[in-house]
């Protein structure tokens, strides 16, 4: 499956999901006073972001290392973004939280929220399919990353703006979207898996 920097930074928006991340951020920062908030939330991009551009540079010694063909991180890939997905088209019913005493940090916002399994199978995926094209891969993170940090900044606006149910709409049309690039990315990993049988 094919890569181009629009498509590789629309997948990595989808898998990252801002809007999606809008009530984690704020559950996890009620108790964080308002003025520090954007820090906190620059921050935690700022590591997640690291942690996938770490994984971009390591994907193909982690490959060999782990002795993983790229056939099987597709597939693999495949099965962890298709289950994320059904998490944002069904998501489970709400934990009752405890309040949080001190601001978070990296668990839960910067992982899993944003770099979580699928983000890393993905740019491990990129990478992987096309190494020559590495910086490529980097500027499509980096305006995930950007669009990510500016999406939760501005995210009590953006709740007050459009509302809750709005937000979930979104959330499981991504889902949705996500759901069929799961699919696409099975299909062709087993299509390529079928001469080898």
């Amino acid at each position: 499956m094919s890569y181009t920097f629009v498509s590789a930074t629309i997948l990595l928006l989808l898998i990252t999901a801002p809007l999606g991340n809008i009530p984690i951020f704020a559950s996890a920062l009620k108790a964080v006073p308002a003025a520090r908030r954007p820090r906190v939330i620059l921050r935690e991009v700022l590591i997640a972001f690291g942690l996938l551009l770490a994984f971009m540079f390591v994907g193909d010694a982690f490959l060999r290392v782990m002795n993983l063909s790229q056939l099987a991180l597709q597939l693999a890939g495949a099965v962890v973004l298709f289950l994320i997905a059904l998490r944002m088209v069904f998501p489970p019913p709400p934990v009752p939280d405890e309040e949080a005493a001190a601001e978070p940090l990296i668990v839960p916002l910067a992982v899993p929220a944003l770099a979580g399994p699928s983000a890393l199978a993905t740019v491990l995926l990129l990478v992987s399919q096309a190494p020559e094209r590495r910086w490529e891969w980097v500027a499509a993170l980096s305006v995930t990353m950007a669009v990510c940090a500016l999406v939760l900044v501005l995210s009590e606006r953006i709740q007050r703006w459009v509302g809750a149910r709005v937000l979930q709409a979104f959330e499981r049309l991504m889902g949705l979207i996500l759901v069929a690039v799961a699919v696409e990315m099975l299909l062709r990993g087993l299509k390529s898996l079928a001469p080898q049988l």
